[in-house]
């Protein structure tokens, strides 16, 4: 743990505010949930709260079967991190922090393709070179709030952009569902 410098009282309804420069370095934007923890040295550490984290194991599964079936690089994100990849490339995703154009899509709600030819290609985390010839990624919403989103990518010209598009979609509906 990284001591701050920051000292903050509590007010007298319980609460603390946390200041702007952790909130931006942290990516906690107004009404993110904040997991709670506590130990016996008397510490108490918040946490940012992934509903989807809570699913990595079965997101990694599902990205696994559906990377196994198409042949193609399947990331699985929440609002902030690939909590799951699966196909070629996935140790160059997978636990990365996004790129801020796909979090952009996410919190606009989005579903879109893109290709090299179109020359819309986005970045799914910082890093990422953009070496795909295609994309299809859509928001996962659960009652209602956007938690994460789901990716597809091909590398070959072998791209049915109809396809990606829908399968994307069922795998971001199912996984919110299965958040609700």
């Amino acid at each position: 743990m990284k001591a701050t410098g920051i000292v903050r009282r509590i007010d007298d309804l319980g609460r603390i505010v946390v200041p702007k420069e952790i909130r931006r370095t942290m990516r906690i934007r107004e009404g993110d949930p904040l997991e709670i923890f506590t130990n016996r040295e008397g510490e108490v550490m918040l946490k940012k709260y992934s509903p989807i984290g809570e699913l990595s194991e079965f997101a990694s599964g599902y990205a696994e079967s559906i990377a196994a079936t198409t042949g193609k690089l399947v990331c699985i994100t929440d609002r902030d991190y690939v909590i799951a990849a699966a196909g070629p490339k996935k140790k160059e995703f997978e636990g990365k922090p996004l790129d801020v154009s796909l979090t952009e899509l996410i919190d606009g709600r989005k579903t879109m393709v893109a290709s090299k030819k179109e020359n819309n290609l986005i970045k799914i985390t910082a890093d990422d070179e953009k070496d795909f010839f295609a994309e299809a990624m859509t928001t996962i919403i659960s009652s209602g709030d956007t938690i994460g989103s789901v990716v597809i990518c091909g590398k070959d010209e072998n791209w049915q952009p109809d396809a990606m598009k829908q399968i994307a979609q069922t795998a971001a509906q199912f996984l919110g569902r299965q958040m609700e």
